[in-house]
């Protein structure tokens, strides 16, 4: 793999052997992922004070036991792994009176995760000392939803900046998570190919007919931030477009939708009726698990606009990155060329791997 040339114009894309290749999939883990921040769900998930919450960082991929602890409306993340044995400590959303108990020998920790007790312990020495608490873990908020990170890079605010300040004026607190309009998907190709994909609209005409029929294809444009970047889906003369206070740079255009993309692997698409959160999930080096996660703030605007039918659009995506997955793999296959105009924000992409890849 070669160094991806900062002039589009005269930059080639990753290899093939960037999708294909185990060693290259090992590396990406643990110098791109395992610095990354990832979403783990919204404030109502766990808004009752004593609630703990279990999840993996980035389950079947970077397995890290962790939990989220509301203590007293104060959200923290600690692991969830008892540090007499290694056992699990909480295994389901449940509530706790006062104290974290390990049901394998009775390890016992307090809400911040501090040692307190462990029976049969006469004759240890060195003991309790630090390794005997509970690792916190760096966790931080973008409005109502949760991100932890394992060894952050950047704060999350610094990483989410532009996005906050384009789109604060939305009404994130009418927000409800939809469970019946959410769902997950499994794919056979690269996680970066999925993203390669979300990452220009230069396919739409081609493979979305419905959505191109909404969206005024030659306004297309990608703005390029440092670790995100964004593409606006401006609307066709009569369809459905957000109402943008004279306050917001945007102010006056017709927007359908912001599709937002965080380095390395989130989608954040807002649309007149709420926010799809999009989570593209590595399961191995040629195949992927995508989260879609609906959060509705005006139910009367669902299936109208560039946010209509979003399965329709999954399924057609779906498609053609798998195809495209049998054929980076194919001999005579090496790289492809960016269009300059179109495929500003797939460049964007594979630049950063290719920083993280050669630190």
């Amino acid at each position: 793999m070669k160094k991806i040339n900062s002039n589009i114009k005269s930059a080639h894309t990753l290899d093939g052997e960037f999708y294909c290749s185990d060693k290259v999939f090992k590396l990406v883990k643990e110098k791109i992922f395992e610095t990354s921040w990832q979403f783990v769900c919204s404030q109502e998930e766990i808004s009752e004070s004593d609630t703990v919450l279990p999840f993996y960082f980035l389950e079947n991929f970077i397995a890290e036991p962790l939990m989220l602890l509301n203590n007293n409306n104060r959200i923290s993340c600690l692991s969830n792994v008892c540090t007499h044995r290694g056992n699990i400590l909480v295994e389901e959303k449940t509530k706790i009176k006062n104290k974290i108990v390990c049901n394998y020998h009775g390890k016992t920790f307090d809400k911040e995760g501090e040692f307190c007790f462990m029976p049969e312990t006469d004759g240890m020495k060195n003991f309790p000392c630090k390794n005997d608490n509970l690792t916190k873990v760096k966790s931080s908020n973008f409005f109502q939803f949760i991100f932890v990170s394992l060894d952050p890079i950047l704060p999350l605010n610094d990483i989410l900046k532009e996005m906050t300040d384009r789109i604060s004026w939305l009404p994130f607190h009418n927000l409800k998570l939809r469970k019946d309009l959410s769902k997950s998907y499994e794919i056979d190709a690269n996680w970066a190919l999925y993203c390669d994909n979300y990452l220009e609209g230069f396919h739409i005409p081609f493979i979305h007919k419905d959505l191109n029929a909404t969206l005024d294809y030659k306004k297309y444009d990608v703005e390029i931030f440092k670790y995100s970047n964004l593409q606006i889906g401006y609307a066709e003369k009569n369809e459905i477009c957000f109402n943008i206070p004279s306050s917001c740079q945007d102010h006056g255009e017709k927007i359908a939708a912001y599709y937002f993309w965080i380095f390395p692997n989130m989608m954040f698409n807002f649309y007149p009726w709420g926010l799809s959160i999009n989570i593209v999930k590595p399961l191995d080096v040629k195949k992927t698990k995508i989260d879609f996660l609906s959060f509705v703030w005006d139910d009367s605007k669902l299936n109208l606009g560039a946010g209509a039918d979003l399965d329709k659009v999954e399924l057609e995506d779906e498609e053609i990155v798998q195809r495209v997955q049998k054929g980076v793999g194919s001999r005579f296959y090496k790289n492809g060329r960016f269009s300059p105009k179109m495929e500003k924000g797939v460049h964007h992409f594979h630049s950063l791997i290719s920083e993280f890849l050669f630190k």
